[in-house]
């Protein structure tokens, strides 16, 4: 596979590139962010992938597929939850917005009742589960690039959002936390 991940990471960035083209001729967009986020973790995945099972019950690995098994957990509720609750617009006027982004209701239960972003909160695990598959200073360098990365993207996801809802989003923050219930 080592041959191939070079490859392999260049189409999937043209897949991603596709799938935020609106968003990267936006540099202050969320979407910006959110996709240098997403090709670190593609990164880090490639760079780990030859060792995804290797010595399962080490330390490292232990810590990784709850991470990875959080990660899946929280895109799968937050996607429902968005779907169900978020009362999607596809006419919203925000072309850097994925559209199950354009939501015209808060959405308050579920994680979201505790997180403001279930779905970055994925990726944060999705990025960390990749790292301890094989714990490295490369890896490490890319984790934390894919964190700042969705920090950077929440922060100014944030601003559209109260630009959007107003006071509505304002109480929201005050009631929740980013990433992590109780803590972040």
């Amino acid at each position: 596979m080592g041959e191939a991940k070079p490859y392999i990471f260049f189409l999937a960035s043209l897949g991603l590139a596709y799938f935020s083209r609106a968003s990267l001729l936006r540099p202050r967009s969320h979407g910006f962010y959110r996709f240098f986020s997403w090709e670190a973790i593609l990164a880090l995945a490639l760079v780990n992938a030859d060792v995804w099972f290797h010595e399962p019950t080490s330390w490292h690995q232990l810590l990784s597929w709850p991470l990875l098994l959080a990660s899946g957990l929280l895109v799968l509720h937050g996607m429902h939850l968005l779907g169900m609750r978020g009362q999607a617009d596809p006419e919203r006027d925000d072309p850097t917005l994925l559209d199950f982004e354009k939501t015209t209701a808060l959405v308050r239960v579920g994680a979201y009742r505790y997180i403001r972003h279930p779905l970055y909160s994925s990726l944060l695990c999705l990025g960390w589960g990749v790292f301890f598959k094989a714990p490295s200073w490369p890896g490490a360098l890319l984790a934390s690039l894919a964190s700042l990365c969705l920090f950077a993207a929440a922060r100014i996801e944030e601003g559209e959002n109260v630009r959007f809802f107003g006071e509505d989003y304002e109480e929201y923050k005050r009631g929740t936390k980013m990433f992590i219930p109780y803590l972040l």
